[in-house]
């Protein structure tokens, strides 16, 4: 196997979270968003989308999706778990994983990529040329708020999004809100659970 990432990224770091807690070592190797190699011919012709990360398999298959390679993975490396320990659980961690990614991680790209200068006509990841619309960064700003807003609610009593231990869903979580910091938007001091939560969670993964 072969991952292709780039260190720092948020959906490549959902990936290095999951092996770094589960002590799996991966061959990689880096596209440098910043050089624009995630659109050479090279790697085009292996990931159409042209986005990290992707894991090439040993027979040539590649996966393109953050949470497809941690659920590959993880039926590879069961052991500590992530994405839930029986169907309940993993029911669980998916329906979080689909909504941190439609409520958390797509508001912060669209804040993002809807005014930067450096995404102009790259108002979405890949290919294709896509026009920025402003309105988009407050729309996007104002959804985030709301998530904090929704996840402080549902953490009182409880410790994890899921269960009684770490799961993929809380990977998520921690670093959405690190990618909120992009926008320089941040879990306000009056979410007092969620940022108790985090650094729960941060303690528990190898950041460094």
């Amino acid at each position: 196997m072969l991952l292709y990432t780039y260190d720092g990224a948020p959906n490549p770091r959902r990936v290095s979270l999951f092996l770094g807690y589960k002590g799996i070592q991966i061959p990689s190797r880096q596209i440098n968003l910043r050089e624009a190699q995630q659109f050479s011919p090279e790697y085009a012709a292996l990931n159409p989308r042209c986005t990290v990360p992707a894991l090439q398999l040993d027979d040539g298959t590649v996966l393109c999706d953050a949470i497809a390679i941690c659920w590959y993975l993880e039926s590879r490396y069961p052991h500590k778990p992530l994405l839930g320990s029986e169907p309940l659980s993993q029911a669980q961690v998916l329906s979080w994983d689909a909504y941190i990614f439609s409520d958390a991680f797509l508001p912060v790209a669209e804040a993002l990529r809807n005014r930067s200068e450096a995404f102009k006509d790259r108002a979405v990841p890949g290919p294709g040329r896509v026009p920025q619309i402003p309105e988009l960064e407050a729309r996007g700003r104002q959804r985030v708020q709301l998530f904090w807003q929704y996840l402080d609610q549902y953490l009182e009593g409880r410790e994890y999004l899921v269960g009684n231990g770490i799961t993929m869903a809380d990977i998520d979580t921690l670093v959405v809100i690190d990618f909120a910091g992009w926008i320089k938007e941040r879990v306000p001091d009056s979410r007092s659970r969620l940022q108790s939560w985090y650094q729960r969670i941060k303690a528990l993964l190898p950041l460094s």
